[in-house]
């Protein structure tokens, strides 16, 4: 009854930035927003790909390409060790003995109320 859910493969995490760099390919752009004739001229906007997962952050808040890539790498560690974690597995709960009652009292209500709905036996047309 209990189905196997696959779920990718514990990716380790690098310790340095360097190491984390290495296994990305690192895309630069222009950002856009705000900065007249500058923002046509620098490519400060980081797009970081990492080859082994797939996982694609960007950044261009900032107007400098090193701020940039220090925020995109910080993002990037954060949807890896989101990755990482397993859901916790889902136990089914029982409904309590008093929800239960409620419900029982409930239907008998909405069946008594039916009933009343009806017309009376002598005036039915069977």
């Amino acid at each position: 009854m209990e189905s196997e859910i696959s779920f990718p493969d514990h990716f380790p995490i690098p310790e340095t930035d360097e190491e984390l760099l290495s296994q990305c390919r690192v895309e630069t752009f222009r950002s856009g927003g705000k900065g007249g004739q500058h923002q046509n001229k620098t490519e400060s906007g980081v797009r970081l790909v990492h080859e082994p997962t797939g996982i694609t952050v960007a950044s261009r808040a900032e107007r400098s390409q090193h701020r940039n890539k220090a925020i995109a790498l910080d993002r990037l560690r954060d949807k890896l060790e989101k990755r990482n974690q397993r859901p916790k597995t889902r136990r089914p709960t029982k409904v309590p003995k008093p929800e239960r009652e409620k419900r029982i009292a409930d239907k008998k209500r909405r069946g008594r109320v039916k009933e009343l709905r009806k017309k009376p036996l002598a005036e039915r047309d069977d």
